[in-house]
């Protein structure tokens, strides 16, 4: 990419795999806007990591489903300056089998992970559109492909931000912007620390869990390459979990 100062917006940023993607973007020279809901301890950590890389970084506490705090919290500063690099990681699990799951651990998820997805869209979108320029790599998961069970909410919402990148790549790629999925598999980070490995490992050909740094490569990738054909795709990143 060009050497004029790029900016990257991850939502959902603060730890784990958005963390991760963020210290590498940074890395490769973007400055980072970083969003998180409420942890400010892990967004402040964050923040002095990408600081020490030699960029900016800006924090942004919201809650992504809330839409009028998305559109309050970004809404400005991405007309006045459309981010570069827009990378969609907000999610959160409510696992349940679908016979006990609640109203309210339905509606969380969905309403984190696919509902979210529109609010920052809707506040960003426009001003990338104007600028002809950008590209939007959506987080989903190895569960938004072949699903999972007890997780048929945070499945429904995975695969539906798939269905959501695939129609918005037909929208805007003439617009040169560019849009693809990351799908993660079984990832070592929090959200993952509990579940039983035991079972789980001999369903993967690589014979391990992947790593954040595992996902944040390939978004690199899909974010700095110049010689981009890539679009509308999804990439999984599962170590052969799901071929």
């Amino acid at each position: 990419m060009s050497n004029k100062k790029k900016i990257a917006l991850v939502v959902g940023a603060s730890r784990g795999i958005g963390k991760s993607i963020a210290l590498k973007l940074a890395s490769s020279g973007f400055d980072i806007w970083l969003t998180y809901q409420s942890n400010h301890k892990a967004a402040q950590e964050t923040k002095k990591e990408v600081d020490g890389l030699g960029v900016s970084c800006q924090l942004f506490a919201f809650d992504v489903s809330d839409y009028k705090a998305t559109e309050g919290s970004l809404g400005k500063i991405c007309d006045e300056t459309p981010p570069d690099v827009l990378v969609y990681n907000a999610g959160i699990a409510r696992d349940n089998l679908m016979v006990w799951m609640t109203k309210d651990e339905w509606n969380k998820v969905i309403d984190t992970n696919l509902n979210g997805f529109y609010n920052i869209m809707h506040v960003v979108l426009f001003a990338m559109l104007r600028e002809k320029r950008g590209r939007i790599i959506v987080i989903s998961s190895t569960s938004g492909q072949i699903g999972q069970a007890g997780q048929v909410n945070y499945s429904a919402s995975k695969a539906g931000l798939i269905g959501a990148a695939k129609a918005l790549a037909r929208e805007v790629g003439k617009k040169n912007i560019l849009v693809n999925v990351v799908a993660p598999g079984v990832i070592e980070t929090e959200m993952t620390q509990d579940l039983p490995k035991d079972k789980i490992m001999p369903l993967i050909p690589l014979a391990r869990f992947g790593k954040a740094e595992d996902v944040s490569s390939i978004v690199n990738f899909l974010c700095t390459e110049e010689n981009m054909y890539i679009h509308g795709q999804v990439i999984g990143v599962n170590g052969g979990l799901a071929i």
